[in-house]
């Protein structure tokens, strides 16, 4: 498992000669889930001239959909799916809603408006990547654990589930390349003076 997709669910909303566009994003594991979606968002904005739609699914982006809801053919829905491929993002749906404001966009400006709106949000939400990595668990002294910051920051890794008694555990995961690297580092970093064992692989976000 290994893909990049939004942060979180987030909404984001904007004015263009005077029309509102509300950009909804929703993470999704199925196209059902994000038709579903879609229909929801149509029946809380039933007053709303449009709800253009995009998404991408699976870990290999298999499917792909989008529609334009009303718009003129080409000017939304595409638009806003080539947004979401050039991030290299899925699992994801976005839908963005149009109250019409009484002046026409013209088709370059529709385009740039849903495209904008999505490529905005995406923008502010943020990214992360989605993958299984492998792990490891290591007890530490409460001195050895005075420098264990400098470890991690020294290998760009992060500490997980740290846990504080007579001696302190914590959990560290990294791609299964690296696994084994890292547990050489751990060695002579504390020169042998700590425990450490592997544990069961975990789905780990990381910001992007």
């Amino acid at each position: 498992m290994n893909y990049k997709t939004i942060k979180q669910n987030y909404s984001r909303e904007e004015n263009i000669k005077k029309s509102r566009f509300i950009c909804q994003l929703k993470r999704v594991i199925s196209e059902e889930e994000a038709r579903e979606f879609i229909t929801s968002i149509k029946k809380e904005h039933y007053k709303a001239n449009h709800s253009c739609s995009a998404m991408i699914i699976g870990e290999a982006s298999e499917i792909k959909r989008s529609s334009d809801d009303g718009e003129p053919s080409g000017t939304a829905g595409v638009p806003m799916l080539n947004v979401l491929e050039k991030q290299g993002v899925t699992n994801v749906v976005a839908v963005v809603t149009r109250y019409f404001g009484g002046i026409k966009l013209g088709t370059g400006g529709l385009i740039r408006a849903y495209s904008g709106s999505v490529a905005d949000t995406l923008k502010e939400v943020g990214l992360v990547a989605v993958k299984e990595q492998s792990g490891i668990e290591i007890t530490l002294s409460y001195p050895q654990y005075q420098t264990y910051g400098h470890f991690l920051s020294q290998h760009q890794l992060e500490e997980i589930n740290t846990q504080f008694s007579d001696q302190i555990s914590t959990e560290i995961y990294a791609d299964q390349d690296r696994i084994a690297m890292i547990q050489d580092q751990l060695i002579d970093f504390y020169q042998g003076k700590m425990i450490f064992k592997k544990i069961d692989s975990k789905i780990i976000e990381v910001p992007l």
